[in-house]
């Protein structure tokens, strides 16, 4: 099964995570997880978790959101600099900044979350 960002509960999962309505991004992309399989299954898992992470950032639970970040990029970061049509290495950057805020500070509530970039 290969991944379509352009349609379907994935594009409308991008649309909401790109709206930060990341509980509902969440919810897409899991109804797809649910019925894939092999690397795309686990590649999903990892998108699910950093809707979720931010979802818990939002709700004001950066401890929360620190954990399942971590839990995402460490999945996300065996695959090759794009995979399933989105630029991986990219937004494994954007997790690690994300992560260092986290770290060092309360980031705001306006801080622009890692970016889902689809590529040819």
């Amino acid at each position: 099964m290969t991944l379509d960002w352009a349609q379907g509960e994935l594009a409308e999962g991008l649309r909401c995570y790109r709206s930060r309505k990341f509980f509902a991004a969440h919810e897409h992309w899991e109804s797809v997880w649910l019925v894939t399989k092999g690397p795309p299954k686990a590649f999903l898992q990892a998108l699910i978790q950093l809707a979720a992470a931010l979802h818990h950032f939002q709700r004001g639970n950066s401890r929360g959101a620190a954990s399942l970040m971590q839990t995402a990029i460490h999945r996300l970061e065996p695959y090759p600099d794009s995979f399933e049509g989105i630029a991986v290495a990219s937004l494994c950057e954007e997790i690690s900044e994300w992560q260092e805020k986290l770290k060092t500070e309360d980031a705001p509530a306006d801080f622009a979350p890692p970016q889902i970039r689809v590529c040819g």
